[in-house]
């Protein structure tokens, strides 16, 4: 894919139960909204609830798609990454797309399933405060600001952070 202001990405955003509504929402619609594609990825299933009960119908599932047909991963939080992090796929997929140099971005809790796609090790993340020594424990500097930018991984706090954490990762689509 070509890159610039102007070339549609293509961008997975990994659901499973429970994951936090706006996490999965906010990102998928600002990036539509910047002529992006977003595929909404579910593992072993495509129908998923929300935390807070919104309902969700994934377009793919992690069996069924491979990195180098994507250019970015958004990890949402919620109690989603406790399910993803047990897949050996998604983990594949998010350590594929970190080696890759393509986007990896994950809000609140979902550097748990970066601890376990084993890429923070050197690098510098923020994530849910409950969850920092977890971030730390797997290699990285953890910062308490709303948005974190190393090479390709953006890392975010809260759903709070989501304006500066999608301003950070559409702004990295555009390079």
């Amino acid at each position: 894919m070509a890159k610039g202001k102007n070339s549609k990405k293509k961008i997975a955003i990994l659901v499973e139960k429970d994951y936090q509504d706006m996490e999965v929402w906010y990102p998928y619609f600002r990036l539509l909204e910047a002529g992006h594609e977003a595929v909404t990825v579910g593992v072993g299933q495509t129908a998923y609830k929300g935390k807070y009960g919104y309902p969700i119908e994934c377009a793919a599932t992690i069996e069924k798609i491979k990195a180098k047909n994507f250019d970015g991963v958004v990890v949402p939080g919620g109690w989603a990454p406790d399910h993803l992090r047990l897949s050996s796929k998604v983990l594949k997929f998010v350590a594929d797309m970190d080696e890759s140099g393509k986007l990896v971005a994950a809000i609140c809790h979902a550097g748990w399933v970066l601890a376990s796609a084993e890429i923070l090790k050197g690098r510098t993340a923020t994530s849910y405060k409950a969850i920092k020594d977890d971030i730390v424990h797997a290699g990285a500097k953890w910062v308490d600001n709303e948005t974190v930018v190393d090479r390709n991984l953006i890392t975010a706090r809260t759903p709070a952070d989501l304006p500066a954490f999608m301003k950070a990762v559409l702004a990295f689509l555009e390079k």
